[in-house]
């Protein structure tokens, strides 16, 4: 078995679906299933069975599946040091990345970092910043992107700073919020908090929530057709003139506002590119 057959196992029992892995792996149907029965009989188990509702791994195909996690772990540290050991910048940067910064700030990042280490290659993935704090915690990637103070004691860089504000296309007044209507998003825990915390210091009743969206976006566009008010992060609200914004503060007068990080494990920056990339981003100013 090879890299590519471990790839096959992980990805296979990740789907429980032969034809969703095949468009993953990038390879026709028939020569995964070819591939699937060659390693079947390699091994001499059965890993699968096939069902109605999709694939079902059997005892030996479960213990597969794990094993197929620690080989992949462990031959991408075996690829990392081979790379460390070069005097050249070049691997592959596994990035946890939240979906704003993916959005907003990553490609320029990576354009200008790969315009001077143009052996270095991506692996990325984004979700909200919660989703990549785990990924980061899990060390499933080196350097979490990430919206949020969360608990972390390694090291972690300020990114920039963004106030929250009350968004809306008609002049209104703080006082007048919960009569209001309020459009919701879906977001993480720690902004959530920090909205929540902001309305319950300022106002007895629940707020109107007319319209609830899965994403921050929808909601900017909402506001801007006037369909209610949006508690927003500034940065979002980039490049629209055309809305009244009011700038949150706490009940000291001090100004609501929400960090981005870039967070890493002091001993991922043994790895030369790892230490490349964190002290290239840490002098790129992002405000």
């Amino acid at each position: 078995m090879n890299y590519r057959d471990w790839e096959i196992i992980k990805i296979l029992y990740e789907q429980k679906n032969i034809t969703k892995t095949a468009q993953i792996l990038f390879v026709s149907q028939p020569a995964l299933t070819n591939r699937l029965k060659q390693i079947e009989e390699e091994l001499g188990v059965k890993m699968f069975n096939r069902g109605r509702r999709g694939i079902h791994f059997t005892p030996h195909g479960e213990y597969l599946a794990a094993c197929a996690e620690e080989a992949l772990t462990y031959f991408l540290k075996v690829k990392e040091i081979l790379n460390n050991m070069s005097n050249d910048v070049k691997g592959t940067l596994r990035l946890g990345v939240s979906n704003f910064f993916t959005k907003y700030k990553l490609p320029t990042i990576l354009k200008l970092f790969q315009e001077q280490y143009p052996l270095v290659e991506f692996k990325i993935i984004t979700g909200l910043s919660s989703q990549v704090f785990k990924a980061f915690y899990n060390q499933d990637v080196h350097i979490g992107f990430i919206r949020g103070d969360y608990n972390w004691v390694g090291q972690k860089h300020l990114l920039m700073e963004e106030t929250l504000c009350v968004a809306s296309k008609k002049k209104i007044d703080l006082i007048d919020l919960p009569y209001l209507r309020r459009i919701d998003y879906k977001t993480d825990s720690l902004l959530k908090a920090l909205i929540d915390n902001w309305w319950t210091e300022n106002y007895s009743q629940a707020p109107l929530t007319s319209v609830e969206v899965d994403q921050v976006d929808t909601c900017k566009e909402l506001v801007v057709n006037g369909l209610g008010y949006g508690i927003l992060p500034n940065l979002i609200l980039e490049g629209v003139d055309d809305l009244h914004k009011i700038e949150l503060v706490d009940q000291n007068g001090n100004p609501l506002l929400r960090r981005t990080w870039m967070y890493y494990n002091e001993d991922s920056l043994e790895l030369n590119l790892v230490k490349v990339f964190v002290n290239f981003v840490e002098n790129i100013d992002l405000q």
